[in-house]
Order: C-alpha cells, then sequence, then structure tokens
C-alpha cells in the first residue's frame, strides 16, 4: 500500500485533534520562585503540583506546550514498560524495584483523580496492556516477568494468546491500565494553572543557565530575556544544561516512528507491545466520528541514516498483517531519551545542587514516569524527600 504524503501525515494526530495554544513568548526579565524548563507532561504536572505550595512559578517551553516529545507519544499510561520488573529486582533488589512499580501504577490512577477534579475529558479508558514474544527465545524471559510484576503487587498474568490476530508463543497482561489523549489531558491543566497564577511562555527556548551571587539562578532565554529563580526544574526531553553532570554521556537518544490508519476491522481492545525488534506498539484511537489505530515501532538509534519512508512502510506491512488497512491517516517519528541504567533520572541535577532538579531519560515511557517525576519533584522541593528517591537518583549510576 501506497503511503498517502498528504499534509495531514507529517502532523501529529494528538496535535492535530487538539486545541492551539497561544501563550506570550518570554519578553522581559522576570524573578520567579520556581522556573520549570520544558512544556510537555513533566514540567505541566509539576507546575500543577508545585501551585498549591504558594509560590511563584514560571513555566517555559522552547516551543509550543505539549508539542515535543508529549505531543508524539503513543499516550499509553501503564506501568508495563517492556520487560522491566525481572531486570530491576536482579539489578537494584526488590526494595527499589517495588518503589519503581509503586509509583508508575500510582501515576494511572493519579492521572484519572486528576482529570475527574479538574473535569478534563480526555479520552481516559481502562485498558489492559499486553507485551508478547513471537519468539522462543523470550519466552523464559516472559515467564519471569510475569512473577517479579506479580511479586511487586501488579495484576500480572502469563498468557498463550492475544486478541490480536497473532500467533504467540507467550504473553503477559496488566490488568487496569490505561489509555488517554495526552493532549486533551494537558492543555487544560495548563490553563487551570494559568488561572492560577503559574507564568506560562511559548517559543522560550532557554539556553544558558548559571548561579549569581546570591545563589539564585538566572537562565537566559535565546532573546536574551532572563528568568532568576530560586529553584530550577529541567524537565526538557533532553537537558539542555551539560556544562556539569555528565548527562550528554549518560544519555542516548532512539528515533521511533508511527503511523494512524483506518481499518476495515474493528480494534479488538487492550494496548499491545512485543518483547523483540523490531519493536511493534498497537493501540486504538477513538476518533470523534471514527476510530483509527495507532501502530509505533522500527525504534533506531538517531546516528542511523536511515530513510524514514522504510520505516513508515514497514509499519504499514505489520498493520497489513493484522487488518484490511483502508487508509494512512498520519505519520511521525520522535526521539527518546535512554539512560545507562534504563531508569530515569529525575531528582537533584548533582548531589551538591539542593535547589537544581532534573527529570530526563523517560525511555519511551514518559507518561507514566512524567506523572510520577513531577509528584517526586514536589516532594523533595517542598518535604525534602519522597518515597520513590532512590530509584530515580541520578547519582545511582
Amino acid at each position: 500500500m501506497n503511503i498517502d504524503r498528504s499534509d495531514k501525515t507529517t502532523k501529529s494526530y494528538w496535535i492535530d485533534s487538539s486545541n492551539n495554544t497561544n501563550y506570550p513568548t518570554l519578553d522581559n526579565d522576570i524573578s520567579v520562585d520556581i522556573a520549570i524548563v520544558g512544556g510537555g507532561i513533566t514540567g505541566i504536572a509539576a507546575t500543577y503540583q508545585l501551585l498549591k505550595s504558594g509560590m511563584k512559578i514560571a513555566l517555559l517551553e522552547g516551543l509550543k506546550i505539549a508539542q515535543g516529545t508529549t505531543g508524539y507519544t503513543t499516550g499509553k499510561i501503564t506501568s508495563q514498560h517492556g520487560l522491566i520488573y525481572a531486570k530491576l529486582i536482579k539489578q537494584f533488589g526488590r526494595e527499589l524495584a517495588q518503589q519503581y512499580a509503586t509509583v508508575n501504577e500510582m501515576a494511572i490512577k493519579e492521572i484519572k483523580k486528576i482529570a475527574d477534579q479538574n473535569n478534563i475529558n480526555c479520552d481516559y479508558s481502562i485498558q489492559p496492556a499486553f507485551i508478547y514474544t513471537r519468539d522462543d527465545s523470550f519466552v523464559q524471559q516472559i515467564q519471569e516477568e510475569a512473577e517479579a510484576a506479580k511479586s511487586l503487587g501488579i495484576s500480572a498474568t502469563f498468557v498463550s494468546e492475544i486478541p490480536l490476530p497473532i500467533p504467540i508463543k507467550a504473553g503477559l497482561r496488566f490488568d487496569n491500565q490505561a489509555q488517554f489523549h495526552p493532549r486533551k489531558f494537558l492543555l487544560p491543566l495548563v490553563e487551570e494553572a494559568h488561572k492560577k497564577g503559574a507564568l506560562i511562555f511559548e517559543e522560550s527556548k532557554i539556553e544558558e543557565l548559571e548561579q549569581n551571587g546570591e545563589g539564585k539562578y538566572i537562565l537566559t532565554a535565546l532573546n536574551g530575556h532572563t528568568v532568576t529563580a530560586k529553584k530550577v526544574i529541567i524537565a526538557s526531553r533532553y537537558p539542555f544544561y551539560n556544562k556539569k553532570g555528565g548527562y550528554n554521556a549518560r544519555i542516548s537518544q532512539l528515533k521511533t516512528y508511527a503511523i494512524v490508519i483506518k481499518a476495515k476491522e474493528k480494534f479488538p481492545g487492550g494496548m499491545f507491545i512485543n518483547a523483540e525488534y523490531p519493536n511493534r506498539s498497537l493501540r486504538v484511537l477513538n476518533g470523534d466520528s471514527e476510530e483509527y489505530i495507532l501502530v509505533v515501532g522500527d525504534s533506531h538509534k538517531i546516528d542511523h541514516m536511515d530513510d524514514p519512508d522504510t520505516h513508515y512502510k514497514a509499519l504499514v506491512d505489520f498493520a497489513g498483517e493484522l487488518f484490511t488497512v483502508e487508509d494512512v491517516c498520519y505519520r511521525w517519528f520522535t526521539q527518546d531519551c535512554m539512560t545507562v541504567d534504563g531508569i530515569p533520572y529525575v531528582g537533584n541535577f548533582l548531589p551538591g545542587t539542593p535547589d537544581l532538579y532534573i527529570a530526563t531519560g523517560f525511555g519511551k515511557w514518559g507518561i507514566t514516569n512524567g506523572l510520577a517525576s513531577s509528584i517526586l519533584l514536589k516532594d523533595l522541593m517542598l518535604v525534602g524527600s519522597s518515597p520513590w528517591k532512590q530509584i530515580y537518583d541520578p547519582a545511582k549510576s
């Protein structure tokens, strides 16, 4: 099938099916209590969480709000982050693995709680999440993952078949997971934060960060204007500040492709990923009048100079094995930051920077991890500790 090359295919479905934003650009020097750099789910949720403290907050986005990585996500709200829990137990021990499982399960419910409290209709839907394999070499890993996830309190079940027309060797089902429209959730949250006094700036790329003689941070935007802040959260996809910490050497980047198709058949429900490469991910999108299917995969390191059309075609061919594809309505790609140990870096930028924080390296699982990060950072700022500090601590690896 030929891929439609209309202008629509260059857009994200999430961006195209939600409202535009029109917040101002930083056009003068300001002073705040907290500056948050990055207008994706982490920065927006952190702004929302911290507003309750009564501090003056500025949220600065280099592009448009929620049009970075968050605007090109799968919109899966799940604690199923590939084959991770058996690995976490072996690598960090049961206590830290439990921290990761608990906070990501909590994030699923917290997103729904926030949506309900603010009367946000974001197409939130409870769904089971499946990881499956068609490769014999992954069967034991999935069995081990099932036992590990169950031991950490997740509702996980080993399965021998899934609702998709795919013959599998083994699979794992997580119950009580969810999916949503990320921008329909985040844009009202930004609007609410703005109404309550948060300063929101778009197209205000921060390029430099330094401390003044009083120990406050000075953030300088591309246009030369500055933000002076007592505390700073770096929540941009890739850390813009790399003079210290060595984050540029501790983070790699993956490019992943997505298509949105219209199919003759109804999607069976559920969210799906496979364990082996090439990676594949599927979920349904319920449009205003039609049903679409999101197909994601073919990830590779960004230094590979592959033709994007090759990857889009691979996704179309895969979709064609499962459904009668009537149209390819959207296509896009995104880049994700991967950490050395596979766990996001969230916490103090360095052990000696009590007022400078970072949240990065979500490894393609930024929805629950982003929400969890906002709560963790709020606790670190306001209380000085968090029940999930250790597993996310950037200093641990």
